[in-house]
């Protein structure tokens, strides 16, 4: 309602500039017609821009004002030139034209790369590590994040991408009840992180269109922004290594913290469960490492001295097989 009668208020405006201009050369009611004629083009082009973003407008003149800008410096070189002055005038439009145009389009191209680069713009010390880190949605899933940035482990502003939000939404509200709990508990450590004073952590609401997958979104974003990724998917971090993305994996940190033992040394633990093979017990260290032990099904339930034979690492961790001892 509001834009009608904006619409209404600018149509009478225009018929009364255009009636007034006429008078001035006696054709009031052509004065009149041209007004109303131009106020109906001007909202048959507001129509068909329905269309443009602000976003997109806003690169596209700041690329119009940089093509500018290189057309004046060019053109201030050739008046040093001993041109006629109608050459100069014909350089001086040519090259404004031309850039004014390439700017537009390069400028509007790539319009996500530069809305998400502006917040980030400023100055600083080139000695100090200040990139963002961006937040997967398996990292916030695995809750671990929450203790690890505590402990001032990142130091670096924490940024949770609008999409990595919205996959949590769309696994909250889905009928799955894992995929149910896996987004509720993703968007509950997002609100204490917000909630907590000592936590630097931002959303980025600009997202990346022409993007499919939060995986190709995250690497993306990495990049323009020349942040690291913290994630706990295997996957992704082999994507972004091999775009030379720095990854911070929660599993490969909590592998790191694990206690470790070498083949010949002797533990004690608590066998727990029947392995794959016959015969096999199952325990784990005090570490949560897991140990297969060999000819000790018949111990389950028993705490046991045992012997490692070989430990073998996993995505998943370390996992020991060992002997009984004795």
């Amino acid at each position: 309602m509001t834009l009608f009668f904006i619409r209404a208020f600018f149509f009478v405006i225009a018929i009364f500039v255009g009636y007034y201009v006429g008078l001035i050369y006696d054709l009031p009611l052509m004065g009149l017609s041209i007004g109303a004629a131009v106020a109906f083009l001007l909202f048959l082009v507001e129509r068909s821009a329905r269309s443009v973003s602000v976003r997109g407008l806003s690169s596209m003149v700041f690329g119009l004002l940089l093509g500018l800008f290189m057309a004046k410096l060019l053109s201030d070189v050739l008046a040093l030139l001993p041109l006629s002055v109608s050459v100069q005038s014909v350089a001086r439009l040519s090259l404004t034209i031309i850039f004014s145009y390439l700017g537009a389009v390069m400028a509007l191209r790539g319009k996500d790369e530069f809305n998400l680069i502006i917040p980030y713009v400023r100055f600083k010390r080139q000695d100090i590590d200040d990139r963002p880190v961006l937040l997967d949605t398996s990292a916030v899933i695995d809750g671990r994040i929450f203790d690890i940035a505590l402990t001032n482990f990142f130091a670096r502003r924490l940024v949770v991408p609008r999409f990595v939000l919205d996959e949590l939404q769309t696994l909250a509200d889905s009928r799955d009840e894992i995929k149910q709990q896996k987004g509720r508990r993703g968007l509950d450590v997002i609100r204490r992180m917000k909630e907590d004073a000592r936590l630097m952590i931002h959303i980025h609401e600009e997202d990346l269109p022409l993007s499919t997958g939060v995986d190709s979104k995250l690497v993306r974003m990495a990049k323009v922004l020349g942040a690291d990724i913290c994630t706990t998917d295997h996957n992704l971090s082999s994507v972004a290594d091999v775009q030379g993305i720095d990854v911070l994996n929660i599993h490969e940190l909590a592998a790191a913290l694990r206690s470790s033992f070498a083949a010949g040394e002797s533990l004690r633990i608590r066998l727990v469960k029947e392995g794959k093979e016959p015969g096999q017990a199952i325990g784990y260290s005090d570490d949560g490492s897991m140990v297969v032990v060999s000819a000790a099904a018949g111990r389950i339930g028993q705490d046991v001295q045992v012997e490692i034979k070989s430990v073998l690492q996993t995505q998943s961790g370390r996992m020991a097989f060992a002997d009984l001892k004795g």
